[in-house]
């Protein structure tokens, strides 16, 4: 009986221990939440004043590591999405975004992110906001042409064969699965399915309700009837979960779920009315962190939730509609920062950003370190083992240091751009915006004078970030030399993009 015993709790030890090896050698999971147009300073936890409450974020927050010197490619949406599932600057290629009908803009010889896991044995869905184009003329039917309307083309619904799959989309450039509503403000509006719309489009757009905050800024073209936008972000919320419950620790899974909030039309759907002390666009923030709680819960009900590296991001800062909830709500989207979308100044394109991986990022870390979020190309690959070929992903380097707290960070340049012939260059604390203002986005008459600004004079800005991280102080004329070293800089990484359009 001693021998039986003593063979079963062998038999026992030498389950667990294959099954703890198991555990050690398999992949990750990785999911990626990417929001739109969300501030520095949304982010409740590293806003002490904030009117948003964001409780699942700050406790994704607490359960990882918060950058907070991280950066997206640009201060737009179209360039900081290539920029991340490329790896690559999007100043290499082009500055603004894809426009309704546009054709696709990710390089078909340089791997995306969903490529590099694919071949690894990654199962990857994309779900949400794509906008980074499509092959329309693939189903636009023979003569239709469009109209222009406000410097916009203007199709119409019958303008093209909708029972066609239209190439070009995520499937094309390593996801499995796609499901979506492209971008949220521009046409068609319609769901995605993969590479089809499965209920097409039959009307021309008609709004007539108020948004909860703003203008609807939505372009004119196809819609299906009755296209309703609040009704987007739970969608592809529950569409979000609904495929993570599908997935199994048996295979690792990449999802990338970008999301069409809190960006414009701000729609934030009744139950989250009044949830905030910053308006309709604070109620939709909360409605983006109960997001976040969502996706987190379906992991921890899949018993996934420990293997699985969780980021969050966001693609750019707040939209112009931040200056006035400051002097309504008291509340600062951009946080301490200056500048908001578009900008070259801080609040432009520094974002926040959370990573989550227990027992492998620390928890409750804040990292000071400058990161950028296509370094995440590289130090994911690295993570999983992967490799990066030749010719891609060009600008990603790897922080796995950092990332894990076991190092610093390693980049200390950095180029911030998002209008054609206009660039910043970041140095460790430093940074050198090449022309006389960071900003592109207007600033209202009332917000200059609060802060105090007065016409500098000088050719350009330089910023010391550690002692004025609100940007105030222009230490152009006082540093001549720094100034011409990182003029000289700039030029040698930029080259003849300074004065050309760079696409």
């Amino acid at each position: 009986m001693r021998i039986v015993h003593a063979v079963m709790l062998l038999a026992m030890l030498v389950a667990a221990w294959g099954s703890a090896a198991r555990a050690a050698d398999r992949l990750p999971n990785v999911v990626i939440l990417y929001a739109d147009d969300f501030g520095y300073g949304d982010l409740g936890c590293q806003n002490p004043d904030s009117k948003i409450p964001t409780p699942h974020l700050d406790r994704l927050a607490a359960a990882g590591t918060r950058f907070t010197d991280a950066h997206s490619s640009s201060g737009v949406c179209t360039p900081s999405r290539y920029a991340l599932l490329h790896g690559r600057a999007h100043w290499r290629k082009f500055h603004g975004i894809v426009n309704a009908f546009d054709p696709p803009i990710l390089d078909a010889e340089r791997l995306t992110l969903a490529e590099l896991f694919r071949g690894k044995g990654y199962a990857t869905a994309a779900i949400g906001k794509w906008h980074l184009g499509w092959d329309w003329e693939a189903i636009r039917r023979p003569g239709a042409e469009p109209r222009v309307e406000k410097g916009n083309r203007v199709f119409g619904p019958g303008d093209f064969d909708w029972s066609r799959p239209i190439p070009g989309g995520p499937l094309d450039h390593g996801f499995d699965t796609y499901f979506g509503d492209d971008v949220p403000n521009f046409p068609p509006y319609a769901w995605f399915e993969n590479d089809r719309l499965p209920f097409p489009p039959t009307v021309d757009l008609a709004i007539t309700a108020e948004t909860a905050e703003g203008n609807w800024e939505c372009r004119a073209g196809p819609a299906v009837a009755g296209w309703d936008f609040h009704a987007v972000m739970p969608r592809l919320t529950e569409r979000a979960v609904a495929w993570i419950g599908e997935q199994s620790a048996a295979r690792p899974f990449f999802l990338y779920f970008p999301f069409t909030s809190p960006h414009a039309p701000i729609v934030p759907t009744a139950e989250f009315a009044g949830r905030s002390g910053a308006g309709g666009y604070g109620d939709f923030v909360v409605q983006t962190d109960a997001a976040v709680g969502a996706v987190l819960g379906a992991l921890e009900a899949a018993g996934l939730a420990d293997d699985t590296i969780m980021i969050f991001s966001s693609d750019n800062g707040p939209e112009r509609y931040a200056y006035e909830r400051i002097r309504r709500f008291g509340h600062r989207s951009m946080g301490p920062l200056r500048g908001l979308k578009r900008d070259l100044w801080e609040g432009g394109h520094r974002v926040p950003l959370v990573i989550r991986w227990p027992g492998r990022v620390p928890a409750g870390r804040v990292e000071p370190g400058l990161v950028a979020q296509m370094d995440l190309f590289a130090s994911l690959a690295a993570l999983v083992g992967a490799e990066v070929p030749a010719g891609s992903a060009e600008d990603s380097l790897d922080q796995r240091a950092c990332l894990l707290g076991t190092g610093p960070s390693r980049r200390t340049t950095l180029i911030h751009n998002t209008a054609a012939g206009r660039y910043a260059i970041r140095d460790g604390d430093w940074v050198l915006i090449d022309g006389p203002s960071g900003g592109i986005s207007q600033v209202p008459d009332w917000y200059v004078s609060e802060r105090g600004d007065t016409p500098h004079g000088q050719p350009g800005e330089l910023f010391d970030l550690r002692a004025d991280l609100a940007q105030k102080h222009n230490r152009y004329a006082d540093e001549p030399d720094r100034v011409a070293d990182l003029r000289r800089r700039l030029r040698e990484i930029v080259g003849d993009r300074l004065t050309a359009g760079g696409r």
